[in-house]
């Protein structure tokens, strides 16, 4: 008996295509599927929450640079394995790796370049090398930076992303805190400015050093910025943290940080104050 069976013939299947990997991307926040090229579009924030994406070293040299002003110096810097540190695997492999994935040598790019044709030493770090952690060659680099703007007299801008100092090298990696506050002093006593952008995170050694040693402190929204995370601090003082606690909302509130611009915005912004810093004081008209 046929009475019940359908005569239709029924809807094949589609085959499933796979969608290509990286094309979408989910907020880290609000849970957002977006495109990647309009997140591209949008400076890596998301539309929907604003959410600001990490992002690597060589995004910013393109959001905020003057296109092909970027003159990159001490490439060459390599990290060594003083200690001989191994863990879960050799250091020497942690490197290796690190410098296969991301194509540089260290976990910051220093350089030449200019933010509307206003010249700067521009340092920018990377979290996807070994988390952006300060280690000798982080700090070494830093510190030529800053020698290079003491010598062409230029503003200093860096931009760090860091878990913080490295511990598979030791009180070495700790001796660039010093090292890079010390420089500073002389940039300062050079009276030139140096301009420190926290991103999302900031923590440790580096912001225990450089990054919040800056004549003005910018963030991005939503950055973790402290030396120790939320978690220690909780556990150590056994009490709740206020809410939003180390973000750098709550940093700019209690005035730990000077501003926070969005990066649709932070060029315009870095601009105006660059311009601020290269125009002559009241004093100084004055005298001339």
């Amino acid at each position: 008996m046929d009475w019940f069976k359908s005569k239709k013939k029924g809807i094949e299947p589609q085959e499933q295509k796979d969608l290509p990997n990286g094309l979408w991307l989910k907020c880290e926040s609000c849970g957002e599927i977006v495109h990647k090229k309009q997140l591209e579009r949008n400076y890596f924030i998301c539309s929907k929450c604003n959410f600001h994406f990490r992002i690597e070293s060589m995004n910013y040299i393109k959001m905020l640079l003057d296109d092909d002003s970027f003159e990159e110096f001490n490439t060459n810097l390599r990290n060594a394995d003083p200690l001989k540190f191994k863990d879960t695997k050799k250091y020497t492999d942690r490197i290796k790796a690190a410098v296969k994935a991301t194509g540089q040598n260290s976990a910051i790019r220093t350089g030449l370049g200019k933010i509307k044709a206003i010249p700067v030493v521009f340092c920018v770090m990377d979290f996807s090398f070994i988390g952006g952690s300060m280690g000798t060659v982080v700090g070494e680099k830093v510190s030529r930076a800053i020698d290079v703007a003491i010598e062409k007299h230029l503003p200093l801008i860096i931009i760090s992303a860091s878990g913080g100092a490295r511990m598979m090298e030791g009180a070495l990696s700790l001796m660039q805190m010093a090292k890079t506050s010390a420089k500073l002093a002389c940039l300062a006593n050079a009276g030139l400015p140096f301009i420190s952008i926290c991103t999302h995170p900031t923590t440790g050694g580096v912001s225990a050093s450089y990054a919040m040693l800056g004549d003005l402190i910018l963030a991005e929204p939503g950055a973790l910025i402290g030396f120790a995370g939320p978690r220690v601090i909780k556990q150590t003082i056994g009490q709740d943290l206020p809410k939003g606690f180390q973000r750098s909302e709550f940093l700019l509130k209690h005035g730990f940080i000077d501003a926070i611009y969005p990066r649709s915005e932070l060029k315009d912004r870095l601009a105006e104050i660059l311009t601020f810093f290269e125009e002559p004081s009241h004093d100084q008209v004055q005298e001339n």
